[in-house]
């Protein structure tokens, strides 16, 4: 006699990178196998590999090249069957201004203000910092004590089309960003990134793909104030968006300051996780927290084990 098969679904699931670092920079290598111990199958590609739109489920998370292709990348996240984090999401958070709605929601966020193409740029007293308002890797990231060329920075961006924000610069950034991570809305690790922005008139160094800035990375444990921080930026985007924490697959809060923290960026499209900055045990286990959010929101999206077994 003949055994019938479980009826049971597979999803496709795609991990996105870019052409250039399809796989990214080696701090998600463990994801694969993390899927996998979850009986979930996942495979890298490029975001605008035609195949991302033949899975079932696209996962952003080396799509760093996005930012100069911005209009064709939110019309691809809105023609891929399912993606995390959502489309929305991405629409809200590509672009800095997003920092303004978690100001109103009463999250404390460095002072920033925001300029579009062709508007008059009125500059805070002292040493600022003026960056593309759309933008990932430190690309277009600059600071400087010269007022006239900050101008001259922010109006180069501008005649590109590209809105500007402009900040006073912090120094409390000399002692690196806190960089606080959550999986499926919780709280999960957390990791220092060293200052990237180097003196004025000077530019950050990049990796070989021009992607990026070079980052120095270390382990961090922040205490809970830091922490209560990142919960309220998680809540008020949330609420912002409509939808619940746990919906969000990852997020990154990027502080400044050990007391009264001050939210520099919250990442939540594709940001780096600080994997490599946990012991293997700890990596291991975090991974695995990982795999079971996308388990939880492939059943909350219809793709769960079940999901297409007939009657």
């Amino acid at each position: 006699m003949k055994l019938a098969r479980p009826d049971v679904f597979h999803p496709k699931i795609v991990l996105a990178g870019c052409t250039k670092l399809v796989e990214g920079d080696g701090d998600d290598d463990g994801l694969v196998a993390a899927l996998a111990s979850q009986g979930l199958t996942a495979r890298w590609r490029a975001w605008d590999d035609p195949e991302t739109l033949r899975a079932d489920l696209v996962i952003l998370r080396a799509t760093w090249d996005y930012t100069e292709r911005l209009d064709e990348f939110l019309d691809w996240t809105r023609r891929v069957p399912n993606l995390l984090n959502a489309p929305d999401v991405v629409a809200w958070n590509s672009d800095k201004i997003y920092l303004q709605d978690l100001a109103v929601a009463g999250v404390p966020v460095c002072e920033s203000e925001f300029y579009g193409p062709g508007e008059m740029i009125h500059l805070p007293a002292g040493e600022v910092v003026v960056k593309p308002a759309v933008g990932a890797g430190s690309v277009g990231v600059q600071r400087f004590t010269d007022h006239n060329a900050a101008r001259d920075h922010a109006a180069t961006l501008q005649e590109s089309g590209i809105s500007v924000l402009v900040q006073p610069y912090d120094r409390r950034i000399e002692d690196g960003e806190t960089a606080l991570v959550f999986i499926g809305g919780e709280q999960s690790h957390a990791f220092t990134k060293g200052l990237i922005l180097p003196a004025p008139g000077h530019r950050p160094d990049f990796d070989d793909s021009g992607i990026f800035a070079a980052e120095s990375l270390t382990p961090a444990d922040p205490d809970f104030e830091l922490w209560e921080v990142g919960h309220a930026a998680l809540a008020a985007a949330a609420t912002q968006l409509g939808m619940a924490p746990s919906e969000f697959l990852y997020a990154r809060v990027d502080l400044i300051g050990r007391r009264d923290p001050t939210l520099l960026e919250l990442e939540l499209v594709e940001p780096a996780l600080g994997w490599r900055q946990l012991d293997a045990a700890t990596r291991q286990r975090r991974q695995r927290r990982f795999a079971l959010a996308v388990g939880s929101a492939l059943d909350r999206l219809g793709l769960g084990p079940f999901s297409h077994r007939r009657p």
